[in-house]
């Protein structure tokens, strides 16, 4: 794709944060993010204007909340080589886990919400496609299914209290 400059994806997730470098710092530590260090710029007044992390084969912005801007969270998915690894090195680090990791289709499945109120799906490939045993003819939920049940209850009641204070 001759469109897309060396080193982004078609589609690059941007993160608005009331406390840009020290989520930098959680997603270096959680994930292994490495900063860009030429994209890494602050603004007058102080707060991080723009700032990028690799990640994998990812971009990921994250930038400082202004003062005037309504808060945003976000809702990013990752795979990562070692699922438990990673929620405990999360937790340690402040994430709070909302959903235990649940195999699904083929992938080990969990979700954290960061210190700063974004929610991550984070899953670990563990076997088959991940759509390979769904039948695509159905499109309803599996409503027997106790795993899907509960990914779908955890998101359920995480949603209306994402950006609380616990």
């Amino acid at each position: 794709m001759g469109y897309v400059p060396a080193g982004y994806c078609t589609v690059n997730p941007f993160i608005i944060s009331n406390q840009a470098t020290q989520l930098n710092q959680f997603l270096h530590v959680v994930f292994g993010a490495q900063p860009v260090e030429q994209a890494y710029t602050v603004d007058t007044d102080g707060l991080v204007l723009h700032s990028e992390l690799k990640l994998g084969d990812s971009t990921l912005m994250v930038v400082d909340r202004k003062p005037d801007w309504p808060w945003t969270p976000s809702f990013l998915q990752v795979y990562v080589a070692d699922l438990a690894q990673t929620l405990q090195i999360a937790v340690a680090h402040g994430a709070t886990i909302v959903t235990e990791p649940t195999p699904m289709y083929g992938e080990l499945f969990s979700r954290f919400v960061d210190p700063w109120h974004n929610l991550w799906w984070v899953y670990q490939y563990i076997g088959m496609d991940s759509w390979e045993a769904t039948d695509s003819a159905d499109e309803t939920w599996d409503t027997q299914s106790p795993e899907l049940n509960y990914i779908h209850r955890t998101l359920m009641q995480t949603m209306p209290r994402l950006g609380q204070k616990a």
